[in-house]
């Protein structure tokens, strides 16, 4: 791999948090327990909305999927850093990266919408109460729920090759420990301010919270 001549099909090596820590493996035991705990809270809150009769509302629902954007939005990223410590292998094909900057994209920015969507629901509950189960319907639920993926995918899709496209030669060397937009464009060839003025951040997480 010729760093100097600027290839865009590269490997990087995500630095972590760990490099830099005095007790390394005290801070992966935090993080993996901090994660176990987001990873069953989550599945425990969709579950129990699922089987819970009571819990069949526009709100519940919801939250729900808001849950699920959650789960997959730390699996994208916690899973490969502490696996990465527990193996002492730091590096990230081209390719991994570039699902890794899709999918955080995708699921932040549909966290995003979906946040801002729920609103509306909120809204019909307090100002419109008596007309609330006829404006929030189930399909006017799923076309919320469909709009907040459908708007995150989009943002994933234009914005992933925004970064991607640059030719990586400054470093092999991302810091800290995933593929976000300022973190490649760092690394970039070329002269990438403007793009790194336009490009979404994939962190922090729009509740800036593991789950």
């Amino acid at each position: 791999m010729e760093w100097g001549n600027g290839s865009l099909h590269a490997d990087f090596v995500l630095l972590g948090l760990f490099s830099g820590s005095r007790a390394p493996w005290l801070l992966f035991a935090l993080i993996l327990l901090v994660f176990v705990a987001s990873i069953a809270s989550n599945a425990t809150m969709i579950l129990l909305i699922r089987v819970d009769p009571r819990l069949h509302t526009p709100m519940y629902f919801l939250l729900s999927q808001l849950s699920l954007m959650d789960l997959l939005y730390i699996s994208t990223i916690v899973p490969k850093m502490l696996l990465d410590q527990a193996t002492g292998q730091r590096a990230i094909s081209f390719a991994g990266c570039t699902v890794q900057h899709f999918l955080c994209l995708t699921l932040a920015g549909a966290e995003f919408l979906l946040l801002g969507l729920m609103s509306y629901d909120r809204y019909m509950a307090i100002c419109n109460p008596l007309r609330y189960p006829v404006l929030m319907s189930h399909r006017v639920c799923l076309l919320i729920v469909v709009a907040a993926w459908l708007g995150g995918s989009a943002d994933g899709f234009l914005l992933t090759p925004v970064t991607m496209q640059f030719p990586f030669c400054a470093s092999q060397d991302i810091n800290p420990f995933s593929c976000e937009a300022p973190a490649l464009l760092k690394l970039s060839c070329r002269d990438s301010s403007a793009k790194l003025n336009q490009t979404t951040v994939c962190s922090p997480h729009p509740r800036e919270r593991l789950g």
